[in-house]
């Protein structure tokens, strides 16, 4: 496995590029208590600036921790593309219309009453320590190496890992 770290834009473009490839995450929250709160979450949006938005219920216990502690921890992870991510950042709750609206589609419907709903929040995430691990190639190329690589009882170099610094 090779190992980069990328910096400033590099490192954002990275951090969009995987969030919305993956798309779900595990939202850890009170991490100041063991155990820790963790639900999955689905990305709304990775914006110029690096943070990852989410829509979240007012009255969730998740938004009650980002509101005492002020961080979160995402887990990103999508193992049939061999794709992960590890972001830790400074968690804020957001109730501007203008965001609501941006951040709202019709799925969210299943667990809001529309963009006026009272219980209507968006989450920030705007990250401050980020790690990932990726493949080097698509899919096909990973696989063919990964089996080639058996084959002769070798270790093949098909992953990249490193630390996002936005």
């Amino acid at each position: 496995m090779s190992q980069e770290s990328l910096t400033g834009p590099e490192a954002k473009k990275k951090i969009k590029k995987l969030a919305e490839s993956i798309d779900f995450a595990i939202l850890a929250t009170n991490l100041s208590e063991q155990p820790f709160h963790a639900v999955p979450m689905s990305t709304k949006l990775v914006d110029d600036n690096g943070c990852i938005w989410f829509l979240s219920g007012k009255d969730s216990d998740h938004n009650r921790y980002i509101e005492a502690e002020g961080v979160a921890h995402l887990i990103y992870s999508k193992p049939g593309s061999m794709q992960f991510m590890d972001v830790y950042g400074k968690a804020t709750i957001h109730t501007e219309k203008s965001i609501l609206e941006k951040l709202f589609g019709k799925i969210d419907e299943m667990w809001f009453d529309g963009v006026d709903d009272p219980n209507l929040t968006a989450l920030c995430i705007e990250p401050q320590d980020a790690h990932y691990w990726d493949t080097k190639h698509n899919k096909i190329v990973t696989m063919f190496k990964l089996g080639s690589a058996f084959v002769q009882g070798e270790h093949p170099e098909v992953t990249v890992s490193g630390q996002l610094n936005p």
